[in-house]
């Protein structure tokens, strides 16, 4: 590990792991408490689109991907609450829209697409001092969101409709947490990349919540679990010269599978 301080690219990309798999495992708590895998799948894909786009018409896929995770937000959050019509439904139709805007946007760029797949399996390696920067704004904004609102969301998850009758701004906050989520798959699209950030995302929430009850403890795992599953797969993709999406992703995996055989929570139950 002693080639970690020895190069600048791999301080920088030990760095976005660490921030970045901590952001990701930390919103990944809201998405499964709070049953939002489609919402988030949704919006992560669509800046996958949306960077996409944006590279093919020589802007900046940084911009491209945030416009996109944001607009797909405020779009999906009134459209997954809207009465008398399925939000899975409404999910499933958008995840199907921008996936295959991203797969057309794909066929059609010119030339070679070489940074344009770079954006689906994605890499530490080629982040750079901005990438950092505004993922460390988002772990700043995400750090204070839930201290803030901590009794709140744990209103919200304990009982939504009781939430509301007593006076807890309910749709702000839920909101909020989609424009967080948002902004933390563009800042990821690039190190992790657009079919696996969702990945990194879910797992170590779903680690976390076969370890503990306690919510303040499963936000506190989840990220360290998203951190740590993060700088592991930074270093088999060094080691072993394969994408470190993948890496990161099949790691956090591998941690899901040790939880579930080793969770506390099992034992109790066969007790």
């Amino acid at each position: 590990m002693d080639y970690f301080w020895n190069y600048a690219f791999l301080q920088r990309g030990l760095a976005m792991a660490i921030l970045g798999g901590g952001v990701c495992g930390a919103m990944g708590v809201f998405v499964v408490l709070w049953r939002m895998s489609l919402v988030g799948m949704s919006i992560s894909h669509a800046a996958f689109a949306g960077a996409l786009l944006s590279l093919m018409l020589g802007c900046p896929p940084l911009a491209g991907g945030v416009t996109a995770s944001l607009l797909a937000a405020a779009i999906v959050g009134p459209l997954a609450e809207r009465p008398g019509f399925s939000p899975d439904t409404a999910m499933g139709v958008i995840f199907s829209v921008v996936m295959g805007l991203a797969v057309m946007i794909l066929g059609l760029m010119p030339g070679a697409r070489t940074e344009g797949l770079s954006l689906v399996w994605g890499s530490l390696l080629t982040v750079d001092s901005l990438d950092l920067r505004l993922m460390a704004c988002t772990a700043a904004g995400l750090l204070l969101f839930v201290f803030l609102f901590f009794k709140e969301i744990q209103a919200i998850i304990g009982q939504r409709r009781s939430a509301e009758a007593a006076g807890i701004p309910v749709r702000q906050i839920y909101y909020a947490c989609l424009m967080l989520m948002g902004l933390t798959v563009a800042f990821s699209l690039k190190a992790i990349g657009g079919f696996l950030i969702f990945s990194l995302i879910v797992t170590p929430a779903a680690t976390a919540l076969q370890i503990t009850y306690s919510l303040k403890s499963m936000f506190f795992l989840s990220a360290l679990f998203g951190a740590a599953a993060s700088s592991a797969g930074l270093w088999l993709s060094y080691e072993f010269a394969i994408p470190p999406g993948a890496a990161i992703v099949l790691v956090a995996t591998t941690g899901l599978i040790a939880a579930m055989v080793l969770s506390p929570k099992k034992r109790e139950r066969r007790a």
